[in-house]
């Protein structure tokens, strides 16, 4: 245990006193915030712009139907000819034009648009929607129908939705539970990814040192490869804790200092929403307060440290394996599928299914449950499959290990000769 400590205390000395690490550290959550920073700023900005859209309407039937908004101004331009609209359009550097002919039809054809860019989905569904709806209506008034008393027969149906104990949720709960479930299995992945390369890559710069001659004479090479999966973890653990410092601290200072009000930015789009359905907004939040936080931080640590463990032993492996990186591609594949396997079933079949057999499956294969597992607890998980899972991936941890470790302890001290899946497979009868 005193060889352990000790590589486990050189292995994170010689990671924290690391120049890049040190630097990546400290420039990685001012890079981040920066960025969004950067894209609110803009935001804010594209969203205080005023748009001037000239109307042409040969029908005279819809100018009065756009009506000015606070980001968007109509200008009717139907006294004017139509190459002098566009004329002036062009000119002025109005947004753009709309062009109704005179023998627009009940499917809104040859109605066009001119601008010198494409203008947003949001906006051409903004303009088909009051042409298809002043439409609508003169279809509905030429066939003899009040429209008023059609408006007021008008009735929205809205489905409340509650479990069986009474527990009510929205339509879009499961989107929430996904975000936050996604989140955890993403941020997992990439930091698998990231520290599972750093201990693959101090390996293979010990073994081309020949420094691992020495400390094996010393030590195991199971407590060896142990000791730089705890020391990198331990590392990783310190990054991830000054990141999010940081990071909070940097963002709470760069909105104030730009003046950003996130809340602001998304204050029309929050108001639109408010007045159409003001209940479910207050049920989202009822949505939020009601995720299991505890559960899937609890489940987030016992995962991130098994699913850690498993695939950092792989990695200290491949790089025992190998004379230098350039080496290690044609393992590589192996390991990051079953990654991208548990990120692509967790967003494409989770979500539709939580409990479904294909989610079931996946949360208990120990290579993808840490991801997959991790997705599906905001939707509630049954205590006996969390606790099945939990136990197949702690017991395949230690076959993986101690097969890792047979391959660490012949690959580390062979030199000059390319590692094969048969070879590998020959190492572990050693």
């Amino acid at each position: 245990m005193r060889n352990l400590k000790l590589i486990i205390q050189r292995e994170y000395l010689a990671r924290v006193r690391n120049k890049t690490f040190i630097i990546m550290t400290f420039l990685s959550p001012l890079i981040l915030v920066g960025m969004f920073a950067l894209i609110a700023y803009l935001s804010m900005l594209n969203s205080s712009e005023q748009r001037i859209i000239g109307l042409y309407d040969e029908t005279k039937m819809f100018a009065s139907e756009f009506k000015d908004q606070e980001q968007v101004q109509y200008l009717d331009l139907s006294g004017k000819t139509f190459e002098e609209a566009k004329k002036m359009v062009n000119e002025q550097e109005y947004y753009g034009l709309i062009y109704i002919p005179e023998n627009v039809n009940r499917d809104v054809e040859g109605v066009q648009f001119f601008g010198k860019e494409s203008p947003g989905l949001g906006t051409i569904q903004a303009i088909e929607k009051t042409i298809a709806d002043r439409l609508t209506r003169e279809e509905l008034i030429e066939r003899g129908i009040d429209v008023n008393q059609l408006n007021e027969a008008k009735t929205e149906v809205r489905i409340e939705i509650q479990n069986f104990s009474g527990e009510r949720t929205s339509k879009m709960s499961n989107y929430i539970k996904m975000f936050f479930g996604g989140a955890a299995g993403y941020l997992l992945m990439m930091f698998i990814i990231i520290y599972g390369n750093m201990v693959m890559r101090s390996v293979i710069e010990e073994k081309t040192n020949r420094i691992i001659e020495i400390i094996v004479s010393s030590v195991k090479p199971i407590q060896l490869m142990m000791g730089k999966v705890l020391g990198t973890s331990l590392a990783g653990i310190t990054q991830f804790t000054i990141w999010v410092l940081l990071a909070g601290v940097l963002a709470i200072t760069s909105f104030y200092v730009l003046g950003i009000d996130i809340f602001t930015v998304q204050k029309s789009q929050l108001e639109t929403v408010e007045q159409i359905a003001q209940p479910e907004i207050a049920q989202l939040v009822m949505d939020v307060i009601n995720l299991p936080i505890l559960s899937l931080v609890i489940f987030f640590l016992i995962y991130f440290i098994g699913g850690y463990f498993l695939y950092s032993a792989i990695y200290a492996a491949i790089g025992a394996a190998v004379d230098s990186e350039t080496d290690t591609q044609q393992f590589m594949f192996p390991v990051i599928l079953p990654l991208m396997l548990g990120i692509y079933v967790g967003f494409f079949s989770v979500i539709e299914n939580p409990h479904g057999s294909v989610s079931t499956i996946f949360s208990m294969i120990p290579l993808t449950s840490p991801i997959v597992m991790l997705m599906r607890i905001p939707f509630g998980v049954p205590w006996w499959e969390l606790v099945i899972s939990v136990g197949i991936l702690i017991i395949t941890n230690f076959g993986v290990i101690w097969l890792a470790a047979k391959i660490y302890r012949v690959g580390i001290l062979m030199y000059g000769k390319k590692a094969s899946y048969k070879e590998l497979f020959k190492w572990l009868k050693y």
